[in-house]
């Protein structure tokens, strides 16, 4: 059966974005987050526009490729302008987690209502391939209710102290197994399992 991770760029100190983060500001002052991607001589096998590092470029497009369908949460959806119209991954649909209605979706988007729905939906979508998790509450909902494998932090070695958290509070520990760790140019990339 396919996974469900979620990889996401992230400060030293927890953040997804900076301040300020919304429709029409990207990601408020956290733009940093993201200079790892277009900072090395290496192209990305699946994000053509991405110039990382070699061990970079080797760690995302292995977690990109995996990819089959995209859930993310409203704010993320928002913040990214709600994709174009598309999905964050070239080759995947996006799942929007959200109760509330969204304007102007396309054939690529689909507006789900609960986590396990959206899960589901995915995976059916995703043709045996893994399912991609945006967003700090999407994660959440998804590790309270048992549905993720795997975790990766693209860690930032900068400290945004302030911004989006991406860990919501939780109602119990989870455990997490360290798989890999790679650093990179500007950026440490920490592969674990959800115990």
């Amino acid at each position: 059966m396919s996974k469900v991770f979620s990889a996401h760029a992230v400060s030293v100190d927890g953040y997804i974005t900076g301040r300020d983060a919304g429709p029409g500001r990207g990601l408020g002052d956290g733009g940093t987050l993201f200079d790892w991607y277009t900072g090395g001589d290496t192209r990305s096998r699946v994000f053509d526009f991405f110039e990382l590092s070699e061990p970079s470029a080797r760690v995302f497009d292995a977690f990109a490729g995996r990819v089959g369908a995209i859930v993310a949460g409203r704010n993320t959806y928002e913040d990214s302008e709600r994709f174009g119209g598309g999905s964050p991954h070239p080759d995947a649909p996006l799942f929007l987690l959200s109760t509330r209605p969204a304007p102007e979706l396309t054939e690529r988007q689909t507006l789900v209502g609960t986590i396990e729905d959206a899960i589901a939906a995915a995976r059916e979508a995703a043709g045996g391939k893994d399912v991609g998790l945006m967003g700090g509450g999407v994660l959440t909902s998804a590790l309270e209710a048992g549905l993720i494998d795997e975790i990766v932090l693209h860690q930032v070695p900068v400290l945004l102290g302030g911004g989006r958290p991406f860990f919501r509070e939780l109602p119990s520990h989870v455990r997490l197994r360290l798989v890999e760790a790679v650093p990179a140019p500007g950026v440490t990339h920490l592969h674990y399992a959800v115990a």
